[in-house]
């Protein structure tokens, strides 16, 4: 890397904002995970896997049925994670880190995963 390069980069992470210093971080750690993809690039009406960290946990019924609802988000953008008849998921929790892996749909313009597999993973520090 150039001097010049070099010098460029550093005023730029100097000059970034909070919030993008922590999307570049959640990217960052979200692509250590093998055979995840970012959220922004996920295509829809196919499998795909993802980790991220949760950002919202909600219990919010769907016609007289009790739903977990959770976004997550990876850096590159949010997925909303949905998990039908469950008032509560141990580890599910906001801040919680997770791997998630399932069909990827489109509900009112936002990615969706019904009831996805998933992972916890430990937090920073664990």
């Amino acid at each position: 890397m150039s001097l010049r390069s070099a010098l460029k980069s550093r005023i730029a992470e100097t000059l970034a904002s909070n919030e993008q210093v922590q999307n570049i971080e959640e990217r960052s750690d979200a692509s250590k995970n093998v055979g995840c993809k970012a959220v922004a690039s996920l295509p829809v009406r196919t499998r795909g896997k993802v980790a991220g960290v949760l950002r919202s946990v909600v219990l919010r019924p769907r016609e007289g049925v009790p739903t977990t609802e959770a976004e997550l988000f990876d850096g590159s953008g949010a997925l909303d994670l949905v998990w039908l008849g469950r008032r509560t998921i141990d580890g599910i929790e906001p801040g919680r880190r997770i791997r998630v892996e399932g069909m990827v749909c489109d509900v009112d313009g936002r990615r969706t995963m019904f009831n996805p597999r998933y992972e916890l993973r430990p937090r920073p520090g664990e």
